[in-house]
């Protein structure tokens, strides 16, 4: 069991590492030759120009101004100086409202720590109960609820605590729920136009013998939406065309790094094998393969083009349509649009740089299976995870170690060894086993069949969270318990699961600050360092930079990564709130990472990330709904830890506590989440009312026509692809309808079907 010195030693390696981290990046981010690592967001904006361009050569490499090193902390006020207003205007509501993420565990954390120390504490630490008896403890176990003695009236101390920290809990919720729903309605009100205020994402088209998706579209939003509809954009399966555009791309980057090989050395050309990974297969000249490679998948790329656009199975019974006012389309994606509540699906469409184009090629009707698969397929990977998660736990605990190895006796008993295995490698060693879970769940996700960037980052996320709870929060606590009592566990019926986790939790409080310490400690100094962005811009900047288009490609600025970071500080409130009453000490850490993380991730923010997209804090609720229930587990833990101390005077008073946080959770939901759900009406009629207004000659149609067109018709061939984007556009407008049955719509159109506003008819009538 981890003392206090190996706490103190784990405590030391990992501030030295962290101290060791942020004294590097501050040193690096002065040079002139990583600017670009360290700032990319500003060269994106084109607000900072590389300092490399001027001065002497040395200077062009290595900040010589002595100057800059005595400041070389300037970076935290820097950080901090920035007001919300702006950084929203900066870097977007997700980025700002995720930074309050990190506020929210300070205002929650920040009283409740003062409180437990200054009351917690001392009702824990003057008792004599672990003294007395004959149980393996640690100092750390003195100051937690381990040392209240069996049936002590001290109980109600923790009793009236846990009703305040819940209540502070849910008044910070509370307050911070209705801030960023106001936030949210504020900048969805006073931002810039943008095409997603007009469109709608409709799907589950039906068929129809006698006409197209356009045309049945079109006449179905002419007959329904009359004084509304503007234009549709048609959904197509492209995914062989993106995989081929993607592949092509590729090819062009080895061919210019070749050429560049070549240019610097042209006594020799450069070589390579055509085999598995350029290992096997027989060897020929790199530039001329990847030049013949390029020529072969520009007319693959042609062909396939062809075939869309040919082809009807390539058209998707899903479209974007557009409207010409704000509240149009907000009637429309709230509302449902047929007697079958299965067919024309309206949502709101994603904003363009949100869309996942793969997933709209999946057909509708597949989507409910896709999901029970991936429920199937994510239960077993939370199960079999629980394997390594027990090895880990084997390494806490130098008493298996012996039993198992009894060779390393010798060595395992060495201070210096047993305090780096019980205070160091558990928490390092999950770490290592959490590395590559993120990509499967992202993976998941996208087989599910999601729409949108910032979906399948919420969906993810979710899973992610669920996957931590069990395997992080719970492996630890039961598989570490296990070990120690494995056949009393075993042998316990389900209703003694809430006694279980209660008298594990204070168990495992020594292993939970280790993984603190190395993940959220000296993991939030190395994600500011950069390592791997800044070593692999130097590569790309050596071997494949040839413009200044190619420096800027060089660059990875990243983004906030919704669906592995906000999983990750969710963790730290489980933690935070149900070692609060229970063992204290364990808040100071808390309070560390929160502060940490909230200086550098806003320096991220400002400085490196640009966020691929922006869903107006779209996932706050999902944030505060994860808090509650990790105040109700905090809760139900505590009960069932105190079902063990005989306290059966004053433990049945913490009943009422879960039922009163899901009644806040529930009027929170009422409350709050529509603001995060739908778009007012009267908000819509406000804006479309202003915007006529100031903009009385707008070209909606012009702004909406290729806003959502699939990306790989978009590519550097403009002029290539522009007319095939008007064929794609025009196709189903030209042939005139045969439709006789009119099953969805009695009349006939009137206006062009397409999203082309260049037709002669449509302009006509649109005036």
């Amino acid at each position: 069991m981890a003392t206090l010195g190996d706490i103190g030693l784990a405590a030391a390696i990992n501030i030295i590492s962290a101290l060791i981290f942020l004294v590097a990046f501050a040193i690096l981010r002065l040079q002139p030759f990583n600017d670009r690592v360290y700032f990319p967001k500003w060269y994106l904006k084109g607000l900072r120009h590389s300092p490399t361009h001027s001065g002497a050569f040395v200077t062009k490499f290595v900040n010589v101004d002595w100057r800059a090193y005595i400041r070389f902390l300037n970076w935290i006020p820097d950080a901090l100086k920035m007001p919300e207003l702006e950084l929203i205007d900066h870097a977007g509501l997700d980025s700002a409202v995720y930074l309050r993420i990190y506020l929210l565990g300070l205002k929650i954390f920040v009283p409740i720590t003062l409180l437990a120390w200054a009351i917690l504490v001392p009702v824990n630490w003057t008792n004599s109960t672990l003294t007395k008896s004959d149980l393996t403890y640690s100092d750390i176990d003195k100051l937690s609820i381990s040392n209240v003695p069996l049936g002590s009236l001290r109980f109600w101390t923790h009793i009236v605590m846990a009703y305040a920290f819940s209540f502070w809990t849910c008044y910070v919720l509370k307050t911070e729920y209705a801030k960023v729903a106001a936030m949210r309605l504020q900048f969805v009100a006073s931002e810039k136009r943008r095409p997603d205020q007009y469109t709608v994402l409709v799907r589950n088209i039906p068929p129809d013998a006698d006409e197209s998706v356009s045309e049945c579209v079109e006449h179905f939003f002419l007959v329904n939406h009359q004084d509304h509809y503007l234009m549709h954009q048609g959904v197509y399966n492209a995914n062989k065309l993106a995989k081929l555009v993607k592949e092509k791309k590729s090819k062009q980057n080895w061919l210019d790094y070749y050429q560049l090989k070549y240019s610097r050395d042209p006594s020799k050309r450069p070589m390579m094998k055509t085999g598995f990974l350029g290992c096997f297969g027989p060897k020929v000249d790199a530039i001329e393969h990847q030049i013949a490679e390029i020529e072969r998948l520009t007319k693959e790329i042609a062909e396939e083009k062809q075939r869309v656009e040919k082809d009807p199975k390539s058209t998707m019974p899903a479209s974007f349509v557009s409207f010409k006012s704000r509240w149009g389309a907000a009637v429309c994606a709230q509302t449902q649009q047929s007697r079958n509540p299965t067919l024309w699906l309206t949502e709101w469409a994603p904003e363009p740089r949100d869309v996942f184009w793969n997933n709209l090629a999946i057909p509708y009707v597949s989507l409910t299976i896709r999901k029970l698969i991936i429920a199937v397929a994510f239960f077993f990977l939370t199960f079999f995870f629980m394997i390594p998660i027990a090895f880990v736990q084997t390494l806490a605990s130098l008493e298996g170690i012996r039993k198992k190895v009894p060779f390393l006796k010798v060595i395992i008993d060495e201070p210096f060894i047993k305090a780096f295995i019980q205070g160091f490698l558990p928490g390092i060693a999950l770490k290592i086993f959490l590395i590559f879970l993120p990509t499967i769940l992202m993976m998941m996700s996208k087989f599910e069949g999601w729409l949108s960037i910032s979906a399948l980052e919420r969906k993810s996320a979710s899973k992610y969270y669920i996957f931590t709870v069990v395997n992080v929060f719970l492996g630890n606590i039961i598989a570490g318990a296990a070990f120690e009592q494995l056949s009393t566990f075993l042998n316990q019926s389900p209703n003694q699961i809430p006694k279980t986790i209660g008298v594990a939790v204070p168990m495992k409080a020594s292993f939970f600050i280790t993984y603190i310490m190395v993940d959220g400690w000296a993991g939030i100094a190395g994600e500011i360092l950069r390592l791997k962005p800044l070593i692999f811009y130097h590569l790309k900047n050596f071997f494949l930079v040839k413009t200044e288009k190619d420096r800027e490609e060089a660059m990875d600025p990243g983004s906030v990564g919704f669906n592995t970071g906000e999983p990750q500080i969710q963790l730290y409130f489980l933690l935070g709130l149900v070692y609060a009453v229970v063992t204290p000490f364990l808040l100071p850490f808390i309070l560390v990472f929160f502060g940490l993380a909230y200086v550098v991730y806003r320096h991220q923010i400002i400085n490196v990330y640009n966020q691929e997209y922006e869903s107006a804090a779209a996932f706050w609720p999902d944030v505060h709904g994860r808090i509650i229930f990790a105040l109700c587990f905090s809760q139900l833990s505590l009960l069932g830890l105190l079902g063990t101390k005989h306290a059966t005077q004053s433990a049945p008073f913490l009943i009422a506590l879960p039922v009163l946080t899901i009644s806040f959770h529930l009027y929170c939901k009422g409350r709050y989440e529509p603001a995060f759900t739908k778009y007012p009406i009267q908000e819509a009629r406000m804006r479309d009312t202003l915007e006529q207004a100031r903009e009385p000659n707008l070209n909606l149609k012009g702004y909406l026509q290729n806003a959502y067109v699939h990306p790989v018709f978009k590519d550097d061939d403009e002029d290539e692809d522009e007319d095939f984007m008007m064929k794609l556009e025009t196709d189903s407008v030209l042939v005139p309808t045969k439709r006789q049955s009119r099953m969805n719509t009695p009349v006939p159109s009137k206006v062009s079907a397409g999203s082309s506003p260049s037709l002669p008819d449509a302009v006509i009538h649109e005036h």
